[in-house]
């Protein structure tokens, strides 16, 4: 969903007309017709005033979430665990030079997994 449908989707969602959006944010109502007739969005120093109108974040605009319905979080398909928290506890004792390398070695291994997927295939 680019940024224009979810406009219209949370004005749906609102019962918010073109007008009424237009009235709220000093947009001409040709602009908001436009974005949905030819798929555009709009321009970016509009996106504020359309957040206050419709009473979303910029946040919520920009990525969908908490408003696409097909909106998934990547974050959201993890389950922290006691020993993930035992991980970090022991990341966050770390100086920083062990940090920068622990980092390091994350990087190599991620790198070397995907070329033994290459290898693989």
């Amino acid at each position: 969903m680019i940024i224009s449908e979810r406009i219209f989707y949370v004005m749906e969602q609102k019962n918010i007309t073109q007008l009424e959006l237009s009235r709220r944010t000093g947009i001409a109502t040709s602009n908001i017709s436009d974005w949905k007739k030819k798929k555009t969005n709009p321009k970016a120093d509009c996106l504020l005033s359309i957040c206050d109108a419709l009473d979303i974040t910029p946040e919520q605009l920009l990525t969908g979430k908490g408003i696409d319905p097909e909106y998934k979080d990547a974050d959201m398909d993890y389950e922290v665990t006691r020993a993930d928290i035992k991980i970090l506890k022991q990341i966050h004792s770390l100086g920083d030079e062990q940090y920068k390398r622990l980092m390091a070695y994350m990087k190599v291994l991620q790198k070397l997994e995907e070329m033994e997927s290459i290898v693989e295939e």
